[in-house]
């Protein structure tokens, strides 16, 4: 499957949910990729990609941002404390706020530098020990907590389960949204981007759909 296929289905799920043309974002998921996948999206016109580690956008994004302008990166992937700096530095959205301990890091940092990554609160849908994101009972809370140190934050994110119906988890996500006045909803992958345009999803992550099977771990 190819770019052009995605954005082709991407249009026809907006256009089956009544919304917008260009309502939703794809977002490349660049992570473990050659880099001559990623030129080659690049190349077709394609500026916002999502990568899982700090450490290896930063050793990939620089050098591409010097060649094309525009680029719009997201981490998708889990942040460690130690490396918020260095991710507020280099991406232009954060899908993965998920603990007090990190907000608190971003606010100190964005008040440093005067500007701030767009924040997504992830939160487990499916309570999931094993997985990170804040519990739905504790939600809003956290976005409040958020918002009160003066975080740009969205909307939320999450990744459902893999054996449940995923339609069931961005009802849920949209849901905790909309009671929070947030109307960033960043889920959806390869198998399921147009059941979560279908419940509202502004952001979807397509990554294999679009660059073939990753070609690490």
């Amino acid at each position: 499957m190819s770019l052009q296929d995605i954005q082709t289905r991407i249009a026809k799920a907006e256009a089956d949910a009544g919304r917008a043309p260009g309502s939703v974002t794809l977002i490349a998921v660049s992570k473990v990729q050659p880099n001559a996948r990623v030129q080659a999206v690049l190349d077709e016109g394609h500026r916002c990609f999502g990568e899982n580690k700090v450490q290896e956008a930063s050793g990939k994004w620089p050098e591409f941002r010097e060649t094309y302008k525009g680029i719009d990166l997201h981490l998708i992937g889990p942040l460690q404390s130690n490396k918020t700096r260095a991710a507020m530095g280099l991406f232009n959205a954060i899908h993965t706020l998920d603990r007090p301990k990190l907000a608190k890091a971003i606010a100190r940092i964005a008040q440093e530098e005067g500007q701030c990554p767009d924040l997504f609160v992830q939160v487990n849908t499916g309570e999931e020990d094993q997985k990170a994101g804040v519990l739905p009972t504790d939600a809003d809370a956290f976005v409040a907590e958020c918002v009160a140190l003066d975080l740009p934050v969205k909307g939320l994110m999450c990744i459902p389960p893999v054996n449940e119906e995923p339609a069931l988890h961005f009802a849920l996500l949209a849901k905790i949204a909309a009671r929070n006045g947030l109307s960033g909803l960043s889920m959806g992958m390869s198998s399921d981007f147009e059941r979560a345009i279908a419940l509202g999803a502004t952001h979807i992550r397509v990554g294999s759909a679009i660059f073939g099977e990753r070609v690490a771990g």
